[in-house]
């Protein structure tokens, strides 16, 4: 029988396997509250330019103007929130988690919207875009607080009902979605939240 290892000879990986453990059970809360109720503002905003979805390439592009508005605006306040934090985003295991799972329903809807125009359901693309986008934040979400695949669900709620009613209804859809939903759930992050 052998002499037992010392108890330093494993401590530096224990104190590892401890450090990784925790960092994946952290949930992801640079979330933007502040953020989100300026992307909301921003697309009240887009509601009133755009008007009813009109099977119009001009719609089309003033909601995707907006999405980048409402990518600076998010990816902007997330890197402010995580600073103040003292976590940066690039190196945070949570961030990665959210944006793994966040990333693909957002890549489904940039493929099915050049679809959505080449066969002519322009109109129809409200429906698309809120539960696409609901299902990225509710899977997102899973790696975050409560409120994000809540937030998810409401959004895929409203797609759903989207596309049961009138399409000439979407640009209403997308101010509830993604103005009013942001507005309200963005207030009640940055509250609870830390902003």
């Amino acid at each position: 029988m052998g002499a037992p290892e010392p108890i330093h000879a494993h401590a530096i990986d224990n104190i590892r396997f401890i450090r990784d453990t925790m960092s994946r059970a952290t949930q992801f809360t640079a979330l933007p509250g502040w953020g989100g109720v300026l992307m909301g503002v921003s697309a009240l905003v887009t509601t009133a330019i755009s008007g009813p979805p009109d099977d119009s390439l001009r719609w089309v592009m003033v909601w995707l103007a907006d999405a980048c508005v409402g990518a600076a605006i998010a990816l902007g306040t997330m890197a402010m929130k995580a600073r103040r934090a003292g976590t940066p985003l690039s190196s945070a295991a949570p961030a990665h988690r959210f944006a793994l799972a966040y990333l693909p329903p957002l890549v489904a809807g940039i493929v099915l919207t050049p679809v959505f125009v080449l066969g002519g359901l322009m109109a129809r693309l409200p429906g698309c875009w809120l539960l696409l986008y609901g299902a990225a934040a509710a899977t997102g979400g899973a790696f975050s607080v409560r409120i994000v695949p809540i937030l998810g669900l409401c959004f895929m709620a409203l797609g759903v009902v989207a596309f049961a009613v009138p399409a000439a209804w979407g640009h209403w859809f997308m101010a509830a979605g993604f103005g009013g939903l942001h507005i309200g759930f963005g207030l009640v992050i940055a509250r609870k939240y830390g902003g």
